[in-house]
Order: structure tokens, then sequence, then C-alpha cells
């Protein structure tokens, strides 16, 4: 226990020094945790072997890919198909060959060189997604690209780790009849040593085991999904809808380890699905912060992970290697944007942020090693050129930067980028106040994203054919995931007056341009909406008020018009006093013992009486 306290100790504080010194530095959050594993690993020897807390790590890399699917519906899937066929199809096999022909040019085997271009075709899906999301870039069209690529990466990895037992050296690996295929003995035992559904079975078993796995998920994530969330909601405990999120992300993944899948492929799936349920939101917010944890624990790993005696003892080598695999990718996707028409910033967005080796190099690495394919010094060699790679992509999105600030200096009329967000209103609270609010800004023809922690409210809405998502607004990641990052207005119109003023604070750190309309419970809460930094404020009872007041002085003797004016004066001379007033309130003082409040408050009471008494006495010379 005190080994352990004491690494997860090392972890936490190289990641809590080295990454804000990173993001203040404008380098990125990856590159920080890259470098704190190198200095606790490498460098101090801070902490042990990390290959076992790397295969731990790696879990986020999959909780990632969750959270992606939640973002794309099924329909923006299909859309992609192009993109993951072609686009993805075509990098893999041009940059495959491609790393083969040169590492047969140097003098390696067909076999072993095959098994490079497998290694290296593949791109770092926890670096570029991760740092793609930081700096908002996902949702362009070289992001999207990226995206494709890497989704189809994912996929791919499946067969070459079908094929890579037929490249062994030393192995009488073959295909059977029935499609299955066969190892020597005590290689079967290494490769199946946990739990499997799919062992021994012939080729049409495993397809039928395999679709049944992918079956399964769907129709629990389009049947099941609503029942469940409907029974942890019943339990009144926040804590649960996180532990059926962690559990709907574990139990899928390792469904599909059973099934030879990729477990990260499989929760994505899963992701796609749940896209158009009301829990989405909920779902991405619960598991966001296990996700950022994960991930740069797997970051520091690699860094930790770097073998720095080898690389001291042929850096030249290893440098030379690490960058002609990014001019050879490079140069590879450079040509593939220029087929499939990627505008100039998007080209080189998909170039520069898929240049690298990535994570799954790792596992394909060691798979080899264990089938004889690369020798000792080799497989050592590569994974020295995987992780040198990975470390220099923050680089890379620090010159795409570079690249894309001189395209924006000499750039003619064309159009930016596409941003394709949720919506450009989020409404927060879906009660009295925010359904009026809903109904008016939809049929108005603008596309609102409903927010609501009351799951029957929800299950109200949809009834009558309106879309909302459940969870608890007042939460940061949640306003992340419902795209606080582009909406145009955010409406908080939360019951609680405390949520409501948490919910505009946060939301005003997240975004300083974001119009935010707040709905406050009184005066005094007015002023803390004021404070934490609301646009525009609406007391719930003030207007209603105001037509009850109107009513009541034409009941007494005043015409419509009359009422009316002196409805409108009222109305303008508050706003006024309320924003005057607010520079005076002090939440630590009680308003009954602020005295330059009261004062104040006294002084605009009677310019108030002045100013009704002008306005209707100006209507009646107008009338006369």
């Amino acid at each position: 226990m005190d080994g352990f306290l004491f690494q997860a100790s090392v972890y936490l504080a190289a990641a809590v020094i080295a990454v804000p010194i990173a993001a203040r530095l404008g380098l990125g959050s990856v590159l920080g945790y890259l470098l704190a594993g190198i200095i606790i690993g490498p460098i101090l020897h801070l902490v042990a072997a990390t290959d076992d807390l790397r295969h731990f790590a790696e879990f986020g890399v999959v909780m990632m890919l969750f959270i992606i699917g939640l973002e794309l519906e099924p329909r923006a899937l299909w859309d992609m198909r192009h993109r993951l066929v072609g686009l993805g199809g075509s990098q893999i096999m041009l940059t495959m060959f491609a790393v083969m022909a040169a590492a047969m040019a140097m003098g390696m085997n067909w076999g072993p060189a095959l098994a490079c271009g497998m290694v290296f075709a593949l791109s770092s899906t926890a670096i570029v997604l991760q740092t793609l999301s930081e700096k908002g870039l996902m949702q362009s069209s070289g992001g999207r690209s990226a995206f494709s690529v890497l989704l189809t990466q994912d996929i791919a990895v499946i067969p070459m780790l079908i094929v890579l037992p037929l490249l062994a050296v030393e192995t009488t690996a073959t295909l059977a009849p029935d499609g299955s295929i066969q190892r020597p003995a005590q290689e079967a035992a290494d490769a199946h040593h946990g739990l499997s559904l799919v062992e021994g079975l012939p080729g049409w078993g495993v397809a039928l085991v395999t679709l049944s796995a992918v079956a399964l998920i769907i129709l629990a994530g389009i049947y099941g999904a609503r029942p469940l969330f409907r029974h942890i909601n019943s339990a009144r405990l926040p804590e649960m809808f996180t532990a059926v999120a962690l559990l709907i992300v574990a139990g899928i993944a390792f469904l599909m380890e059973l099934v030879g899948l990729s477990p990260a492929l499989g929760t994505f799936l899963a992701g796609v699905v749940l896209a158009n349920s009301e829990f989405r939101h909920q779902l991405e917010s619960d598991i966001e912060p296990f996700k950022g944890l994960l991930l740069g624990l797997f970051f520091i790993t690699v860094g930790a992970g770097i073998d720095l005696g080898a690389f001291m003892r042929e850096p030249v080598t290893i440098v030379g290697l690490a960058l002609g695999l990014i001019l050879l990718k490079g140069a590879i996707l450079h040509g593939l944007s220029r087929v499939f028409r990627l505008r100039a910033r998007g080209r080189w967005l998909f170039t520069l942020s898929l240049a690298q080796a990535g994570e799954f190099g790792f596992v394909l690495v060691s798979f080899a090693l264990q089938l004889n394919i690369f020798t000792q010094s080799m497989g050592q060699r590569l994974l020295l050129v995987v992780a040198l790679s990975m470390l220099i992509t923050p680089l890379l999105f620090i010159l795409f930067d570079w690249v894309s600030h001189r395209l924006e200096e000499t750039r003619d009329t064309q159009p930016a980028d596409q941003v394709e967000a949720d919506g450009p209103i989020i409404i927060a609270g879906i009660g009295r106040f925010g359904q009026i609010v809903n109904r008016l800004v939809q049929s108005s023809g603008y596309k609102t994203v409903v927010i609501d922690h009351d799951m029957k409210t929800i299950e109200l809405m949809r009834r009558f054919g309106f879309r909302g998502f459940f969870g608890d607004p007042t939460r940061p990641e949640l306003l992340h995931a419902a795209g606080i990052k582009d909406a145009k207005v955010l409406v908080a119109g939360l019951d609680d007056p405390k949520a409501t003023t948490k919910l505009v604070r946060f939301a005003r750190r997240m975004r300083e341009d974001v119009f935010i309309v707040a709905r406050a419970h009184d005066r005094t809460h007015v002023y803390e909406l004021y404070q934490a930094g609301a646009n525009k404020i609406v007391r719930e009872m003030f207007d209603s008020s105001l037509r009850a007041g109107r009513y009541v002085l034409e009941e007494v003797g005043m015409t419509e018009y009359e009422a009316a004016i002196a409805q409108e004066t009222f109305y303008h001379h508050d706003r006024e006093t309320v924003s005057e007033l607010a520079q005076l309130w002090d939440p630590n003082i009680p308003s009954a013992e602020n005295e330059a409040y009261i004062k104040r408050a006294r002084e605009l009471e009677k310019e108030l009486e002045t100013a009704l008494y002008t306005a209707l006495a100006e209507q009646k010379n107008d009338a006369a």
C-alpha cells in the first residue's frame, strides 16, 4: 500500500506541476503530461515499470471513443462513410506499403517490413483527439477528416492482429480449412490466457458470436437505456448515475474483449446508439472526469516508459527514423487531403495531426516480439520511434497554429471552416419559466438544447414532441457537453436560485462572450446574478406583477392607455434602479444594514413617483 500511495502521489504531483506550466506556455496539456512522465521516469527514476499501468490508463482511450460516439448521431456517422472507407482506408494502405518499401530498401525482409508498415500506419487517437478538443478544432473540416481516419485505424487494428501471426518467422501458424487460425500450443496459450467467447471456434462461429455481441449492444442501447436510467433516477443519488455510466463503458469494453474486438470500437458504437438519447449529456458529463484523468495518466506512462539509455546509444538513428516517419506520413496525408479537396487550413490540420505513430503501435510491436517477427533490438528501436513521434506531436500542433496564423494573414475570400454546433441556444431548466422561452424560440425557427435534472419533466416534454436531455446543468462538464463553447445564448431558468447563480458563474468563466439570460427569484437574487455575469436578468414574477398592477389601475379609473404608460414608465425606471443599486449591494452586508444602499433606494423611490407623475401629465397634455 505504501508503494502504491507513493507512486500515485508522484504521478499526480507531476501532472499538477507540469501540465499548468505547459498550458500557460501554450504547449498544450498533452506535451505537459509527456514531459512530466519523462522527468519522473527516465530522469529522476521515481516510478517503476509502467507497462501494466499503461494498459490500465489505455481505458481512457476507450472512454474518449465513447464520448465521441455520444456526439455523433447515426445519420452523421452514415454521412462520414466516404471518409471512413475512402480517406481512412487509403491512408492506412498507402502508409503501410510505403513504410514497407522503405524498410525493405534498408535491408529488412518482407515479413518484418510489412509488420513495420502496420505499426506506423496507425496514429495516436489519444493525443490527436485530446488536442483537437482542447483547441476547438474537432468540428472543422480537417478535424472531422482526422477523426474519420482515426476511427478507421481503430477498426483496422483487428485485421492487423489477425494477420501478424502469419508473418512469424518461427511459427507454424496457418489458416485451417474452417477459417480459424492455428498457432503453436505455447503461443496460443500466451495469446489466449484470458476469457474468450471465440476460443477454438471455426470462422463462421467467430463471425456469428461477433455479430451477436454487436447486435446486443445496439438493442440494449435502444431498448434498455431508458428503463435503466429511470430506475437509477428513482434512487435520487447522483453518484449512481456515475456508477451506471462507468458500468456501461466497462461492461461493453469487457464484452468486446471476449469476442476479440477492440474495446474502443465497441464503446464508440454504444455512444453512437445513445447519441439520440435524452441521457446523452448526463452520460458525457459523468464520464468526462475519468476520461481526462486516465488519458493524462496514459500520456505520463508514455513519457516515463521511454528508454533514455537505448536512445542515447543511437540518438541520431532514432531521431532520424522518427522524423523520416513524420515526413513520409505527412507527404501521404497531404496528398490525400488534396485528392479529397480539403481547404488550406483543414489540409494542414489533417496532415500535421496524423503524422505520428500511435498508442496501438505499442500493442502491435509487443505482439510482434512475442511472435519473433522482430528481434529484441529492432523492437526496442521501434518502440522508441513510436514514443518519440508521439512526443513530437504537440510540437506539430504548434506548427499548425503558426501555419494557420500565416494563412489567416494571407487568405483570400475563401470561407472559414464550417462549425457544426448542437444548437446556438442552451436552455437550462424547463419548468414554468424555461418551457415558455423554449416554445417561443423553437416556434420562431431556432434550434435549442434543453437540459433539466428532473426526469419526469424531460419525459413529459418528449410526450408533447419536444426534445430534451436529462442532467444537472450546474455541472461545468455538462455545460461543455451541451456545447457551451459554441453557443450564442444561455438561458438559466432553474427553479433553485442558488443553482441558477452557480450556473451563470460557471458559464461566464467558460465563455466571456456568451450571452446569458437568467431567471431571478427576487431583487436580491438579481444582484447576485449581476455579479455572476448575467447579461439580461428577468425576475420570475416581475412582468406578471406589472400586468396585474396595470389591470388594477384600469379598474380604479385610468384609461387603458394611461395604465400602459404607467406600466412602461415603472418598468424602465425599475431597470435603471436595479442596475444602480447593484453597484451598492454587498453580499456580506444585509440590505437592511447597508446605509448607502438604503439611502439611494429611498431617493430612487421618490424619483419614481416624480417620473410617473410627469409621464401621466405629459400624456394628458398631449391628449388635450
